[in-house]
């Protein structure tokens, strides 16, 4: 458990959907798509993966070997081929992943759920082989508006979701994080999306 406070116990998708998760997952699988371009042939590592992992399975005709993490994952899922889960916290998780080991870490609306995302993203740096990308979606204080009055007035999306965030992001907040997580300047990439409600980071390790 984390010293900050009590840890998180289901995933994302496992008490289902509402219409606004699966838009947001929509649009946040656009941008995805639009960063990975033609790579192909990918060690892709999802943290935060989800109760039903969508990405990773979406993605999996790409993918050389997938990983998902979470606190919760689907049994059905265990046994597909080319993807493996860890069911924890994905703190916990990082150590036991090797330098340099996965070309792709997807990091998509879970940031804000940490209560130590500096550490995260230096771990993801270490994980990232070079030339490899670390894709980021975060909610902005905008977005932190429509989210909270989605949730607790209007009930059109998961009220627990809101109590778990930790942080909301904007480019003055989440770019010199990432850059004290050892990404350069030059290899970092932003942009509002879904109407600004969402920023999507693309951090490229560079080569050696």
């Amino acid at each position: 458990m984390s010293p900050l406070g009590a840890r998180r116990e289901r995933s994302f998708g496992q008490d289902g959907e509402s219409l606004v998760d699966r838009l947001g997952v929509y649009f946040s699988s656009r941008a995805i798509l639009a960063a990975l371009g033609g790579r192909s042939g990918l060690r892709a590592l999802d943290l935060g993966c989800g109760y039903n992992a969508k990405l990773l399975r979406s993605l999996a005709p790409r993918l050389a070997a997938g990983c998902g993490v979470d606190v919760a994952i689907a049994p059905a899922l265990k046994s597909m081929p080319g993807l493996f889960f860890i069911e924890g916290c994905i703190e916990e998780a990082l150590p036991a992943f090797a330098s340099a080991s996965q070309d792709v870490i997807f990091l998509i609306s879970v940031l804000e759920h940490l209560w130590e995302p500096l550490a995260a993203l230096q771990a993801c740096r270490r994980i990232l082989a070079a030339d490899g990308l670390l894709l980021i979606n975060v909610p902005t204080w905008l977005g932190k508006r429509f989210l909270e009055f989605s949730a607790f007035r209007l009930a059109t999306s998961p009220a627990a979701e809101m109590d778990d965030h930790k942080m909301y992001y904007d480019q003055r907040d989440l770019w010199p994080l990432i850059v004290r997580a050892g990404f350069l300047p030059s290899c970092i990439q932003m942009q509002y999306h879904k109407l600004g409600l969402n920023l999507f980071a693309v951090c490229r390790k560079e080569l050696l």
